[in-house]
C-alpha cells in the first residue's frame, strides 16, 4: 500500500508535468551476512536500501530519473527533470510502456518470502559449522572461510496506462571454501547453496564435507596432451551453456543483428532430444516472478523444443522493432529502459543416465572449473580455460589443470548430449553434458 499511493501520486504529478506516459519503478532490499575463518567470525554486516525511478514519455521520446530520497521536494524536482529530459531526449519509434493487451491481472502465489527473518545467531552458527565440517576433514590444511547470507526484496511496478503490481521475495545462501596440500602444490575447493526459504538451504554440514571433499579431488592434478576430445560439463558450470542460447537469442542482439543465432529462428539449433524452458512460474524458484519487467503477463516457454529454436526472448520495444509482440521476457532495474532476460532457465533431462554419459567415453575431459571469458555471442567462437579430471576407460582417473578447451558454439550445440541428472539448485540449471570433438589444449 505504501509503495502503491506513492507511485500514484508520482504517475499523476508526471502526466500534469507534460508526460505523454510514464512508469514508476520502486525497490527495496535489506540483507545481513556473516563470515568467518578458522572458528573465528570476521564479519557480520547489515545493509538497507530504498530506491525509486521514473520513465516519462513524450510521443517517442523518453528519459530517466532514479533516486533513494524519498522527500517530496525532491520528487517533485526530479518529476521536473524526467520531463524536460524527455523534450530533448532523441526520438525512437519504439519507445513504449509495455503492451496493453498482455499486462497481468492475476497474480500467481509463488511463495517466494518467507515470513521471518532469519536469526543471525543461526547464521553465525551454520558457518561455523560449515567451516569446523570441512576442516575436520583429513588432508584439508587451510580455510579460506565460510559464509552465510539472508536478504529480503520487494519490487514494484505501476504505468500510467493501468498496470499496478508487485511482489517480496527473500533469499537464504550458505557456502564454504577450502584449501589442501602445501605450497604450490596446494589446490583448492568450495561448495554453497542457495534457496528462497532457510528451511530449504541445505544443511551446513553437508556444504562443508562436500567443499571438502571436492578440494581432496584436486590434489596432484596432471597435464594432459592436446587433443581434439570429448568434453563433460558438470552440473555446477553445464547451466553456463544454456546462458549463451540465452544472450544470443536476447532481442537486443537479434535487432542488432549482432548474434550468431540470428538467422536460425524455427532451425535445429541441438540434437532432438534437447530442450531448454523458461519458467517464470516455479513455487519458491530462485528466479521466479509475478510478471515480466513491464507488467507483462509471463508464461513457461521452451525456447528450445526436440532441438529446434523456437523464439526469441522479446520486450516489448524489441518486438516493435521485429513486427512481433512481446515474449514476456522485459527485465528491469531502477534507472534504466526495460531490456531483455530470462527467470528459472533450464535445460531439460536427457536421454542418457549420468553413469551412461560418462561410461561411453574411453578418453576425454570431464570438467569441473570454467576460467576466463572467452566467448563471442556475434561469432560463437568459444575458448575457455579449465580445470578437472581425465576420463579412461569410463571413470575419472586422475585431476587435470592448466587446460583450454575451445570450439564454436554452433558445433558444440549440435555435439551436445545430456545425461538425466537435472537439479533445480541455481537460478539457471542444467544436467550433465557432454560435447563431442572439442579442441583441448594442454602441454
Amino acid at each position: 500500500m505504501e509503495f502503491n499511493n506513492l507511485a500514484n501520486q508520482i504517475i499523476e504529478k508526471t502526466k500534469a508535468a507534460g508526460a505523454t506516459d510514464c512508469d514508476i519503478v520502486l525497490a527495496k532490499a535489506t540483507g545481513k551476512s556473516v563470515s568467518c575463518r578458522l572458528g573465528k567470525i570476521e564479519d557480520i554486516e547489515e545493509s538497507s536500501d530504498k530506491t525509486f525511478g521514473i520513465r516519462a514519455l513524450i510521443g517517442s521520446r523518453q528519459s530517466f530519473v532514479s533516486s533513494s530520497n524519498f522527500d517530496t521536494k525532491n520528487i517533485d524536482t526530479l518529476v521536473t527533470k524526467v520531463v524536460e529530459m524527455a523534450k530533448l531526449a532523441p526520438e525512437d519509434d519504439t519507445a513504449c510502456l509495455g503492451d496493453s493487451s498482455k499486462l497481468e491481472t492475476e497474480f500467481a502465489e509463488l511463495d517466494l518470502c518467507q515470513n521471518y527473518e532469519t536469526d543471525t545467531a543461526i547464521m553465525v552458527e551454520s558457518v561455523k559449522k560449515c567451516e569446523d565440517q570441512a576442516i575436520s576433514v583429513k588432508g584439508i590444511s587451510n580455510s579460506e572461510g565460510a559464509g552465510a547470507s539472508y536478504s529480503t526484496g520487494e519490487f514494484f511496478l505501476a504505468t500510467s496506462h493501468g498496470f499496478v503490481g508487485g511482489y517480496k521475495s527473500s533469499s537464504n545462501s550458505i557456502s564454504c571454501s577450502v584449501l589442501a596440500g602445501e605450497g604450490l602444490a596446494m589446490e583448492r575447493d568450495y561448495d554453497y547453496a542457495v534457496a528462497r526459504h532457510h528451511e530449504d538451504l541445505t544443511n551446513p554440514e553437508e556444504i562443508g564435507a562436500n567443499a571438502a571433499r571436492l578440494t581432496l579431488k584436486r590434489l596432484n592434478p596432471r597435464k594432459v596432451n592436446s587433443c581434439k576430445t570429448s568434453v563433460v560439463f558438470d552440473k555446477r558450470i553445464s547451466s553456463d551453456i544454456i546462458r549463451y542460447v540465452a544472450g544470443a537469442i536476447s532481442g537486443n542482439s537479434i535487432t542488432r543483428g549482432t548474434s550468431f543465432l540470428k538467422d536460425s529462428l524455427n532451425k535445429q539449433i541441438f540434437r532432438k532430444d534437447i530442450s531448454i524452458i523458461d519458467d517464470p512460474k516455479i513455487t519458491r524458484g530462485l528466479k521466479s516472478s509475478l510478471f515480466d519487467g513491464e507488467g507483462v503477463r509471463n508464461q513457461k516457454t521452451e525456447l528450445v523444443s526436440n532441438g529446434v529454436l523456437k523464439t526469441w526472448l522479446l520486450n516489448t520495444a524489441t518486438a516493435k522493432k521485429l513486427n512481433l509482440k512481446t515474449t514476456g521476457h522485459a527485465s528491469r532495474s531502477v534507472g534504466s529502459p526495460p531490456g531483455t532476460g530470462t527467470t528459472n532457465l533450464f535445460m531439460a533431462n536427457g536421454m542418457l543416465s549420468y553413469d551412461d554419459l560418462v561410461g561411453s567415453i574411453n578418453n576425454g575431459f570431464y570438467a569441473t572449473e570454467l576460467i576466463g571469458m572467452g566467448i563471442n555471442l556475434i561469432t560463437g567462437d568459444y575458448s575457455m580455460g579449465a580445470s578437472g579430471f581425465w576420463i579412461e576407460n569410463g571413470e575419472l582417473a586422475y585431476p587435470v589443470s592448466e587446460v583450454t578447451i575451445a570450439s564454436n558454439l554452433t558445433e558444440m550445440f549440435l555435439n551436445l548430449s545430456a545425461a538425466n541428472d537435472l537439479e533445480f539448485k541455481f537460478g539457471s540449471n542444467a544436467p550433465t553434458i557432454c560435447i563431442e570433438g572439442m579442441t583441448l589444449a594442454g602441454k
